[in-house]
């Protein structure tokens, strides 16, 4: 079974992508949805998390917003939480991985965002690295509620700018021309992979 990582920076339109292999039968794993699992009441991050970070659980489940703020620029504070979260998110992966291989799937996406930042790509046979242009990345990501010119600085600071991630990719898939050239350059690369989709 082939392993495709996929990843891309904040507002690179990486989510869109994953939903178009989901949609032409390419099973995907999302870490932040697992995330998003783990952190809700009886996940597994929620008792470490509720140890190290106690005002960040609120009734039984991780609030993001108030962690997001006590670990918003303390490094020493994000370095401890990526020691609880990351390990567990790898374990739901391989778990991903394993299913999919007794299913005999020919191939199976990891969407990772911080995929290079945390080794992913060790586990992957091919990295597609969604990528547009920064003023269009820029506009996607101040669109969003909450979000500010500061809050996107401090999240473009911990990834790995875009033109290191195209340089460490395998296939670039580019998100800024329109969802229809996207689709396209997505079945492209599953032909070129030999990976027969819906």
């Amino acid at each position: 079974m082939l392993v495709l990582g996929l990843t891309g920076s904040i507002g690179m339109g990486k989510s869109t992508a994953a939903a178009m292999f989901r949609r032409l039968g390419v099973p995907v794993h999302d870490a932040d949805a697992a995330v998003h699992a783990l952190f809700q009441a009886g996940g597994l991050a929620v008792a470490p998390i509720s140890r190290r970070f106690p005002d960040a659980v609120v009734a039984g489940a991780v609030d993001r917003e108030r962690l997001g703020k006590i670990v918003f620029g303390d490094a020493v504070a994000l370095r401890d939480l990526e020691a609880i979260v990351h390990p567990l998110v790898r374990r739901e992966r391989d778990r991903f991985l394993a299913l999919q291989r007794r299913a005999r799937r020919r191939a199976a996406v990891l969407d990772i965002p911080l995929l290079f930042e945390t080794g992913g790509e060790n586990v992957c046979d091919y990295v597609v690295v969604v990528s547009a242009p920064a003023f269009l990345q820029r506009q996607r990501v101040l669109a969003r509620p909450g979000m500010t010119d500061e809050r996107l600085s401090s999240i473009l600071q911990k990834q790995l700018p875009d033109r290191e991630k195209r340089r460490c990719a395998d296939f670039v898939l580019p998100t800024g021309l329109g969802r229809a050239a996207t689709i396209r350059a997505i079945k492209k690369i599953l032909r070129q992979l030999g990976i027969r989709h819906a």
